[in-house]
């Protein structure tokens, strides 16, 4: 019996790449999977976890419209009876430098990532609190999928980086306001080969067969499913960055360091008073894209 044997899960952007590979996974481990994606990609995956002996369906739909989130939601309660996990996962590239980047490829962006997330983990969370009433005390999980480039910055894509920052903290968010439905809510960025990032050669496939794939997306699966289970109950609103054989813990916004004065306001001459106290020897240049290597 797999670690999630009936529990429910939906899979958005479940088609190809590591929502696929999270998809199969979830469903070797006994869940019941919803597929989303735009096209029939995602009836692909539901076909080939039933041919595996699994049970899943596929729903088209854009995760940007509101109504998706709760066709998702429905379509796992009227098909399987529950929903009890919940990956974030579907997404969109429109990468442009700032200054060429237009209205348009910036909004479809953000529609997709960050309400997109925030539409299903919506319609979830409705879900889960009006069961939690009915005396339901079943654990819950969204995972949600970041990146790199949320957590650090990534040039030519402002549009990218903010909804995947976005998603950080709104991740955080729905964990401060879901525990008490049994929900916890944490974020994997994904360091791995997929439609988004199919131009960057050096992430290609070995060509030698035997040769361990760090970018495969199949390593990111499994920290991902594993999260999904109940052995990982106590982790709530945290981000991770997984890839080839690594995992990374990944923090958030810390204090560095602080000046104070004694209940008077600022002045611009008292904040150069300050100066050295504030910012001492500290770096106060650009953040460095300092992202965890593999070895």
């Amino acid at each position: 019996m797999g670690r999630l044997e009936g529990k429910v899960a939906i899979v958005t952007g479940g088609g190809s790449g590591v929502g696929r590979e999270h998809a199969l996974l979830l469903a070797s481990e006994g869940a019941k999977i919803v597929v989303n994606d735009l096209g029939r990609k995602a009836e692909s995956t539901a076909e080939e976890i039933r041919d595996s002996g699994g049970e899943a369906i596929s729903v088209l739909g854009d995760v940007a419209k509101w109504e998706t989130g709760e066709d998702l939601v429905a379509a796992a309660v009227d098909s399987f009876g529950d929903v009890h996990i919940l990956i974030n996962n579907a997404g969109i590239l429109r990468d442009a430098m700032s200054f060429s980047m237009t209205e348009k490829q910036f909004d479809e962006v953000i529609a997709v990532h960050l309400k997109g997330h925030f539409v299903c983990a919506r319609a979830a969370a409705v879900y889960w609190r009006d069961a939690a009433k009915s005396g339901s005390e079943t654990p819950r999980r969204i995972i949600h999928t970041s990146s790199e480039s949320g957590l650090f910055g990534g040039p030519a894509q402002s549009n990218y980086a903010s909804a995947k920052g976005g998603i950080l903290t709104l991740s955080i968010t729905l964990g401060r306001e879901l525990s008490k439905y049994g929900v916890t809510t944490n974020v994997v960025a994904p360091r791995a080969r997929t439609g988004l990032t199919d131009y960057i050669q050096s992430m290609a496939a070995p060509d030698n067969p035997e040769e361990f794939d760090i970018y495969d997306p199949a390593n990111v699966s499994p920290f991902v499913v594993w999260l999904c289970t109940d052995e990982a109950q106590g982790i709530n609103g945290q981000a991770f960055i997984v890839g080839g054989s690594g995992i990374w813990w990944m923090r958030n916004w810390s204090h560095q360091n602080s000046v104070k004065l004694d209940a008077e306001r600022w002045t611009l001459t008292s904040i150069d008073d300050h100066r050295e106290l504030l910012f001492g020897d500290l770096e106060t240049g650009l953040p460095k894209f300092e992202a965890p290597p593999f070895s």
